[in-house]
């Protein structure tokens, strides 16, 4: 299914109100962008959501989260909200985590996760916004530890489009489930920045 810009399914941690959403929607819209298929009818996800070689990714993806209404939690270091700017990290769904945590960072993460009714985490795959030389496991290990599924978008820069790749549950061989997911970003992405990309989305790029 392909549409300009998708409603958000009922199961789906909301945030926001009709005002709210249709006012970033219309700033999303209005930049040309549109979204391409069928958002996911989950209570619990972990994002997945590739390439990452500019800040501009994060601005369209933060107007389409409000647009959509849809409440992304995002975890920072607790040490973040003992700023002035705590109450900013709360608006935008920061939880605070210790990553020295005797008992381990995804663990933690893992058992927020599993005390919520409903929770769509977001985690950087690649780490970094230049040349990434590996997709990072630790969106995976937390999507193994609570048990959900993991939920694939990809930024398309030529076409100006975020689109949904589906979702993908975590069968526990880690270099096969990335190869799967992976293979749905063929044809399907573009980055901001080419000479930025991460080596695996390069090989994508040159084989596609």
């Amino acid at each position: 299914m392909s549409q300009k810009f998708p409603v958000l399914p009922e199961q789906v941690p909301q945030r926001g109100s009709q005002a709210s959403r249709n006012l970033f929607k219309n700033i999303y819209l209005a930049q040309g962008w549109s979204f391409v298929g069928e958002f996911p009818n989950l209570p619990k996800a972990v994002v997945f959501i590739a390439p990452h070689t500019s800040n501009f990714d994060g601005l369209y993806a933060f107007l389409a989260m409000l647009g959509i209404g849809l409440k992304i939690t995002i975890f920072g270091k607790d040490s973040l909200f003992k700023t002035p700017l705590k109450g900013l990290f709360e608006w935008m769904g920061v939880i605070p985590v210790n990553r020295d945590a005797p008992h381990g960072l995804t663990q933690e993460i893992v058992d927020i996760i599993n005390q919520q009714e409903k929770i769509w985490i977001a985690i950087a795959p690649e780490g970094t916004r230049k040349k990434a030389e590996k997709i990072k496991s630790g969106f995976y290990h937390i999507a193994m530890g609570a048990n959900i599924p993991i939920a694939i978008f990809s930024f398309d820069y030529d076409h100006k489009t975020i689109h949904c790749l589906g979702t993908l549950q975590p069968t526990g061989n880690y270099d096969q489930d990335l190869e799967d997911i992976l293979n749905r970003f063929k044809g399907n992405f573009s980055p901001k920045k080419p000479n930025w990309l991460s080596k695996p989305l390069q090989k994508l790029l040159k084989n596609g």
